[in-house]
């Protein structure tokens, strides 16, 4: 039969896994990292799970598809209960790209507040999405990975009151433009700080960088600040 079914983009997905939990009928499981919809008669094309993704994944399509069985969910779920004393096991998609936002107490004494200025879980590129909640307002840091282990003061310094995303050109082998130009363009960035080594390479980060903002559109505040290798800030 043709009906309005849901459609996981593949592409876009960063296997947070956040889609799976919201989805109360069962019909998402996680799979090689990636969401997919493993049993359509378990979709009731409801859509619970769009909002869920923060990536923009999942969208509505119609398509030739089974109808839904309300009988197999209600099946699944009561077989699910019987579970329930059982050691929780989490779904095999990536923990370590779930999205978790901190709070941290920037006015506590230096000697109580906390030592970390992350804001926000994932901070590496290649796993953060392109919208998500803790991007709207911020003040953007786009940091080479070595300059945290350069740089000693790197929390306080740069990381505090903004969101940290790193990332290096060479060792992940990509150019990050289109995905920090998708965070700039459809995100209220307010403003941006690219924090690169001395070394030729970290030019790969700071040029995708500065694409992005031209790419975006839009006139933000931004700075580039060169850690050298001994732990200098150079300009």
């Amino acid at each position: 039969m043709i009906r309005k079914i849901i459609h996981i983009d593949e592409e876009k997905c960063t296997g947070c896994g956040l889609c799976a939990d919201a989805c109360h009928e069962g019909a998402i499981e996680m799979v090689d990292g990636k969401a997919k919809l493993v049993r359509e008669n378990f979709c009731d094309g409801f859509g619970d799970c769009l909002p869920a993704c923060p990536a923009g994944a999942i969208s509505f399509e119609e398509r030739e598809a089974p109808e839904y069985d309300e009988a197999a969910v209600k099946k699944a779920k009561e077989a699910k209960a019987t579970e329930a004393e059982k050691p929780h096991t989490p779904h095999p998609g990536c923990p370590g790209s779930a999205l978790m936002q901190f709070r941290h107490d920037d006015d506590a004494p230096a000697a109580t507040r906390a030592a970390s200025r992350l804001a926000q879980w994932p901070c590496q590129i290649k796993l953060v999405p392109t919208q998500a909640p803790f991007f709207e307002g911020a003040k953007l840091l786009i940091a080479a990975d070595c300059t945290a282990y350069a740089y000693a003061n790197m929390h306080e310094d740069f990381m505090r009151g903004k969101v940290t995303i790193i990332g290096c050109p060479k060792l992940d082998a990509v150019d990050y433009s289109e995905k920090l130009t998708a965070i700039i363009r459809d995100n209220d960035i307010k403003s941006v700080t690219i924090v690169r080594m001395e070394v030729p390479c970290c030019g790969g980060l700071q040029r995708a960088a500065e694409n992005a903002l031209k790419a975006s559109g839009k006139f933000i505040p931004w700075q580039v600040v060169t850690i050298s290798r001994d732990g200098r800030i150079l300009d």
